[in-house]
């Protein structure tokens, strides 16, 4: 099935990682060079894009593309989705296979999802939906092989890698713009909308006026340079796990889609050898939290009564294979 049809305009944009690891500043380019030789194919090539400064060259380029967009950075796919669309650069998710693992008979022949997901819940791309536009995110981390991506670009392109291969390509071709911006490293927390009720749990947890609402009310990233570099915690206590961090190191906080799309129960690397390993994602946050609250000199609160609720609610809730599998290792006494 061709993703995106020929007669629509479509870019490619290369956002550059964080490091200074030539590897991959070479494959970057590599992308960039393979990209502008494809008939008809917009390449621009910006700085990492979950630290571009709002309103900055990039973004206000970035919002200029018509047409489907093809985006390939270090950051996990969903994560890049709404980063983009964050900063006001929308579409629907396209279907991506590079990087998807998943076998041919387990997907010819899924297992039924033991508690599926309350269709019936509004998210907020209900209320709001998203221009219908695809955008294509593909993740960097996914190969070493500048062709497996060029054959990704070709496939979502809707050509024939058979006989439009990295080789054949001509030698001269579209139009490569790379904008050059400062761009210094940040951390803020970009929302799912897709997953987002807008229940404002987060407003009522973050202490640091992260979290704000706009003209209609619904729930916005409103002062992300206020939010404390390294603390994830309001992600921990959303509902629908709809908070990321992109730069957390890990995957279910950073954006990787969780398997049955059910999110994460507790972050793995809080269970082995760290301190309080047995607390569950509300006693985790309300740690996190106070840790910040001490490190701007300010006093601390712990698990508030709204979080005590959350916390009983959650523990009433029928065990999982994950609940079975801490309850396991605590008995252990690893």
């Amino acid at each position: 099935m061709i993703l995106a049809e020929k007669t629509r305009s479509c870019t490619l944009v290369v956002s550059k990682g964080q490091s200074r690891n030539p590897a991959k500043r070479a494959l970057e380019q590599a992308i960039a060079d393979a990209g502008g030789k494809i008939p008809d194919l917009n390449v621009l090539v910006v700085p990492h894009l979950y630290d571009l400064p709002k309103n900055g060259d990039a973004i206000s380029r970035l919002r200029e593309i018509e047409g489907d967009v093809i985006l390939a950075s270090w950051i996990f796919p969903r994560a890049a989705h709404w980063v983009l669309d964050r900063n006001g650069v929308g579409g629907t998710p396209g279907d991506v296979l590079l990087g998807n693992s998943d076998d041919e008979d387990d997907a010819a022949e899924p297992e039924p999802a033991a508690e599926a997901q309350d269709d019936s819940t509004e998210r907020m791309t209900d209320l709001y939906p998203r221009p219908s536009r695809k955008i294509f995110c593909i993740d960097l981390k996914s190969s070493e092989d500048t062709t497996e991506f060029v054959g990704e670009i070709q496939r979502i392109l809707g050509l024939d890698s058979e006989t439009n291969d990295n080789r054949s390509l001509p030698i001269v071709g579209g139009k490569i713009e790379s904008v050059e911006e400062t761009a210094g490293r940040r951390w803020y927390p970009v929302i799912d909308y897709s997953r987002c009720t807008n229940c404002m749990e987060c407003v009522d947890f973050c202490l640091f006026g992260v979290y704000g609402v706009d003209g209609v009310e619904s729930i916005m990233v409103e002062q992300p340079d206020n939010c404390r570099k390294g603390c994830p915690a309001c992600s921990r206590v959303c509902p629908e796990n709809a908070i990321i961090f992109p730069q957390h190191k890990a995957p279910a906080i950073a954006g990787a889609e969780t398997e049955g799309d059910e999110g994460f129960k507790i972050d793995l690397s809080q269970l082995f050898g760290a301190p309080n390993a047995g607390d569950d994602p509300i006693a985790t946050a309300a740690r996190e939290r106070d840790e910040q609250l001490l490190l701007a000199g300010r006093g601390t609160v712990g698990i508030d009564e709204r979080l005590k609720k959350r916390q009983s609610a959650r523990s009433n809730q029928p065990k999982d294979e994950l609940d079975r599998l801490v309850d396991t290792l605590d008995e252990m006494d690893l």
